[in-house]
């Protein structure tokens, strides 16, 4: 039986950056459902923690009738990795993201990268960090742009960059209450380009997974190379 493609955005982030991997599902005749984490993009209502984040995925694939694949990208690895437990799960998709074990926060595990796990010099997606009274931070546009969309064209990047919003940083030091990779099978998508959270330290969290791909892209496959989602979304949907 066919399996649903569900999709859990990364931190800034909403179900619109899927927008061209979901166009590309529908014209395969695969169903696929974006999520919006609480507080952001056309969700309503306030911000959550991780844990709400997860409960609102687990809410999504408890509607389904049927099967799904859960990809979660940056972020959206810990959500899903709480989420990924739900029986209806068949297999996890971590997109550039932090498959999170137990006691484990994506501040501890991105602290690897600034242990020096390369020499290359990059910039810091930190150093775009603006933050706010409520706890949440934004990104200023130069640094979006150069740590999340360094292979976009110009429509794209304008595109992206009039859509980021606020996240609760609280989500970043929180480890999650259940291991689904554990649990599940999973693939990792390591991306060579990125400039967010660097290739190598995908590559240590990647052994983590049942299996591993490589694309040569930015942070934001889903908009520089949506082809590259989508297909590999449809080919676990089908088998």
């Amino acid at each position: 039986m066919q399996a649903t493609v569900v999709l859990v955005h990364g931190a800034w982030h909403g179900a619109w950056c899927f927008d061209r991997v979901v166009s590309r599902l529908a014209q395969a005749a695969i169903s696929t459902i974006a999520v919006d984490l609480p507080g952001h993009g056309a969700g309503s209502g306030a911000f959550g923690d991780l844990h709400d984040d997860a409960a609102r995925v687990c809410d999504v694939l408890a509607d389904l009738d049927g099967d799904a694949v859960l990809l979660g990208h940056s972020y959206g690895g810990a959500v899903i990795t709480q989420a990924g437990t739900h029986p209806a799960v068949r297999h996890l998709v971590y997109l550039c993201a932090f498959p999170l074990d137990l006691g484990e926060s994506c501040a501890a595990a991105a602290a690897d990268e600034a242990a020096g796990l390369s020499h290359d010099r990059r910039p810091n997606l930190a150093d775009a960090f603006v933050s706010h009274s409520d706890g949440t931070t934004t990104l200023n546009p130069d640094g979006a742009a150069r740590c999340l969309y360094n292979d976009c064209d110009p429509e794209t990047l304008r595109w992206a960059l009039s859509q980021l919003g606020p996240h609760p940083m609280v989500t970043l030091g929180q480890a999650p209450n259940a291991v689904a990779w554990r649990e599940r099978p999973s693939t990792y998508v390591v991306c060579t380009n990125d400039m967010a959270v660097h290739p190598d330290l995908q590559r240590i969290l990647a052994r983590r997974c049942t299996a591993g791909v490589e694309w040569p892209t930015s942070h934001s496959p889903f908009a520089s190379r949506p082809d590259l989602v989508a297909e590999l979304l449809a080919e676990l949907a089908t088998t």
